[in-house]
């Protein structure tokens, strides 16, 4: 047995780690400094009425919202994969959280704010986790469908929760106490709360189709107009922003004794950041032409939520909007989105105090304006022409997000396109049987082989990975192998093979065995050779029986049936003696 090299093993741990090393991001933080300062700004501007909007909506109050929007800025600036990426409380995540504080409030009535911090905290070391066993990548196979279907699902969310708000009312505990609350709502809304949402809404929606300056973003405009009109016009009788706490946030210290009531929240939560982030990475990769390190996201995102767990936060992901205002304003490095941490730092620790003046409803129409543009209008025209399977998981995925949870609809979503795929891989997979004398090819020149021989003698020919989803498609053809002596399995184009495939192939080669036949693979890969041999699939082989080419289990079976017929010759004479 070979020794392992301490100083290769150390080499390599060394390269593994080394995607997670904040190095990557810093060394490349000096090429675009005035860019990226201003970038920075801008998205503070745009990043601080999202977050105390979300703060709120999550339970826990504006400034929750802000701490996360702080936490996720400067710590996935530094340890994030993506350079235009900027982080902080985000509408799916607000929604989970804001889900799992409504189940988990106290007999008070108040949140149990140790219990979600605990769970924000425990999912940002689950994210780490998954970061180490480099999971980043698969986000490159989730069906459009799924994503589709999940990112309008969220949309409904938002519109349904944001409605009672903007009528004047307190926001719903979840989607379904939404819609019982709604038809109430509209019949007494508060006038001056209507007032105020949709003059935010419609100042965002409006801005900027008048304008294209970047100085002031249309959230920022909505919030002081709907705030100038609500101090204006004197409007006692809406709810406001409750006062937050200037200075240093209040720190949790994370208590795991309720450990299995929180890990299956905090699976949820990184569930959900995972996807959110990289989802927004791949939309930055489009608007850049870069490549983001998707395990190093997920890495940031754990390190980002740790920290909101500690100080208060609430759960953070990386944030569409604020990615893409990121890359129009012309940022290009992580210290975009350290600039817009600070920023809003700043914020928090001087002029926290005139939140206090910002009106519910006036976050509710900046929300609804959210909730309005994660909905995906480029499939929303062609519904009725999607693929059946694509339809079906759309709407699934769309109506479990709505109804039931975000986590379990992606899960049912990705089930679903999984299912769909594998079935599709059957049905495309190639094998044919012939006997030797169907096959269009001539036999080796020196090979003589009479007709009777030649209609005992079988090909398989096998072509694709060779996995539980077509064992049934091989498994078909190969029932159809009778009356024969010799069967020759071609595998030169199968790549792979997994557990399911190789007993398959125990299955074809026992059943040969049963009717006296002999079984030859040839053109076995390395690694299919390897896996058969792990699972002791040649143990009922004879030596010799797997070979290099089809040529060669020809001229393997002349040279057995030569053997056969003098070792005939051989008894004859002995029987003739005797």
């Amino acid at each position: 047995m070979s020794q392992i090299d301490p100083d290769q093993s150390k080499f390599n741990l060394k390269t593994y780690l080394n995607d997670f090393n904040p190095w990557h991001n810093i060394k490349i933080m000096h090429t675009n400094i005035p860019n990226d300062i201003l970038a920075g700004i801008t998205v503070a501007v745009i990043a601080m009425p999202l977050a105390l909007a979300f703060g709120v909506a999550s339970g826990l109050g504006a400034e929750a919202g802000m701490w996360a929007a702080i936490c996720g800025g400067i710590l996935v600036g530094l340890f994030g994969g993506s350079n235009t990426g900027v982080s902080g409380p985000t509408g799916p995540k607000v929604v989970q959280l804001a889900a799992i504080i409504a189940a988990t409030k106290l007999a008070t009535g108040e949140p149990d704010i140790v219990f979600a911090m605990s769970m924000v905290f425990l999912s940002g070391l689950v994210c780490i986790a998954l970061a180490l066993l480099k999971i980043g990548r698969f986000i490159y196979y989730t069906p459009y469908s799924v994503v589709s279907g999940f990112m309008c699902g969220i949309g409904v969310i938002i519109i349904l929760l944001e409605l009672p708000p903007m009528l004047g009312f307190a926001t719903p505990n979840s989607v379904i106490d939404a819609i019982k609350q709604i038809p109430y709502d509209v019949m007494h809304e508060k006038p001056h709360a209507l007032i105020i949402s949709l003059t935010t809404f419609i100042t965002i929606l409006v801005w900027p189709r008048i304008t294209k300056k970047q100085w002031l973003p249309a959230p920022l405009l909505g919030l002081i107009v709907g705030t100038s009109i609500a101090h204006i016009f004197h409007f006692n009788d809406i709810e406001y922003i409750a006062q937050m706490p200037v200075g240093m946030p209040h720190l949790y210290i994370p208590d795991f004794t309720r450990f299995g009531e929180m890990i299956g929240g905090a699976f949820a939560l990184a569930g959900l950041c995972i996807f959110d982030s990289l989802l927004t990475c791949l939309v930055g990769d489009n608007m850049t032409g870069e490549r983001h390190n998707s395990d190093r996201e997920i890495f940031g995102q754990g390190i980002a939520n740790l920290a909101c767990g500690v100080v208060g936060g609430v759960t953070t992901a990386t944030a569409t909007m604020r990615t893409v205002a990121n890359v129009k304003c012309g940022g290009k490095t992580g210290l975009a989105s350290i600039v817009h941490g600070l920023v809003l730092l700043a914020l928090m620790l001087g002029l926290a105090p005139y939140a206090s003046y910002i009106p519910m409803a006036c976050l509710a129409g900046i929300l609804l304006k959210v909730g309005i543009d994660i909905i995906d209008y480029r499939v929303l025209p062609v519904l009725h022409r999607m693929p059946l399977t694509d339809s079906v998981c759309f709407w699934t995925v769309l109506i479990l997000t709505i109804s039931v949870d975000l986590l379990v609809a992606m899960g049912v979503g990705i089930t679903i396109a999984f299912v769909r795929i594998v079935q599709e891989l059957g049905q495309a997979y190639e094998q044919e049987v012939v006997s030797l004398n169907q096959i269009d090819r001539a036999l080796p020149a020196d090979v003589t082989m009479p007709e009777e021989l030649k209609e005992k003698v079988l090909k398989l020919r096998l072509e694709g990975p060779l996995f539980f989803g077509v064992s049934d498609t091989v498994y078909r053809a190969s029932s159809a192998l009778v009356d024969y002596k010799y069967l020759i399995i071609r595998m030169a184009r199968v790549p792979m093979v997994d557990m399911s495939g190789a007993y398959l192939l125990d299955d074809i080669v026992e059943k040969a065995h049963r009717q006296g036949a002999i079984v030859f693979f040839t053109g076995l890969k390395p690694n299919v050779e390897r896996t058969l041999d792990r699972l002791r699939i040649f143990e009922k082989m004879a030596d010799g029986n797997c070979l290099k080419t089809f040529n060669d289990a020809i001229f393997r079976i002349q040279q057995l049936e030569q053997e056969s017929s003098d070792n005939l010759k051989v008894d004859d004479e002995k029987l003739s003696q005797v």
